[in-house]
């Protein structure tokens, strides 16, 4: 059991409503968000900031920033973020080979310099004590500007507090998101963890 049960999706009908656009991303409306609905200004706040932060604004791909999600979340630990965003990668066109090989992206072939620069951006950025250094500002600079380097630390902002909430209200992780967890990070040893539905 979670810390706090989700709500039913219809107990806040302007949540739910906002709630339209998860379809999209993960196929289902997530239990965080139907959990947030007790007190329904949260959920409101950050359904309206997640679409404003994972919006394609152009070279931030809506891929790579649900792969700056996964490595964030990795980061964290969080095993229901990590399973959300490979998902969402995968419907949002990821290419297969960098889903397969999320775990390598600092050596495998599929990923560029860019992006590489943009993943040691969320695994510096999501430790603690953060560890974002001026080497990493520099290759950030070299291959983003500064629009979108806010486009990317917005991505991992986001998810810190999505991977406090989850891993802190031991939210019961969805069918969709475990099957997607499943085929691409079992087997470097994802499982659902407290996520499944008795963590308290």
């Amino acid at each position: 059991m979670a810390l706090v049960e989700p709500l039913d999706p219809n107990s806040d009908p302007e949540t739910w409503k906002l709630a339209e656009f998860f379809n999209e991303t993960l196929g289902f409306c997530p239990n965080s968000v139907l959990t947030m609905q007790h007190r329904p200004a949260i959920s409101k706040a950050f359904i309206e900031l997640n679409k404003a932060v994972m919006a394609n604004e152009g070279r931030v791909t809506s891929a790579l920033k649900r792969m700056i999600a996964w490595v964030s979340s990795n980061a964290a630990g969080c095993r229901y973020c990590q399973a959300h965003s490979i998902r969402a990668a995968e419907r949002y066109g990821a290419e297969q080979e960098k889903l397969d090989n999320i775990w390598q992206y600092r050596t495998h072939a599929s990923f560029t310099e860019g992006e590489r620069a943009a993943l040691d951006f969320a695994l510096a950025a999501s430790q603690i004590p953060n560890t974002v250094d001026a080497d990493l500002k520099k290759r950030l600079h070299t291959y983003w500007n500064d629009g979108e380097i806010v486009e990317i630390l917005g991505v991992i902002s986001l998810f810190g507090y999505l991977n406090r909430w989850n891993d802190s209200m031991g939210t019961s992780i969805e069918d969709g998101a475990v099957e997607s967890g499943d085929k691409f990070l079992s087997k470097y040893g994802w499982d659902k963890g407290k996520h499944d539905g008795s963590a308290y």
